[in-house]
């Protein structure tokens, strides 16, 4: 499933850069290759550490696994993790 329209019409940029192997691609096909894609390096940056800390919080199996069964329980998990990450990076 290509999400590129879904997260267009919210408002929602994409952050990733265009890879350089497709970029003599895009630029052969000439005016049919398209715009390229406009990169923006602060945001990126910003997104990365965002899928840093996704990537930690993962490390905690109820998290990862959503074992819990109840929103509050599962938000009180997340909570935790978080205070428990948060404690060990003091």
């Amino acid at each position: 499933m290509n999400s590129a329209p879904y997260l267009r019409k919210r408002g929602i940029g994409h952050t990733i850069p265009q890879k350089t192997d497709q970029q003599p691609h895009r630029h052969n096909r000439g005016s049919r290759g398209g715009r390229p894609p406009s990169f923006d390096q602060q945001i990126y940056r910003q997104r990365n550490i965002v899928e840093r800390c996704f990537n930690r919080l993962k490390g905690f199996r109820a998290i990862a696994t959503r074992y819990e069964k109840i929103v509050t329980s599962y938000e009180a998990a997340v909570t935790l993790a978080s205070f428990l990450l948060w404690a060990r990076s003091v």
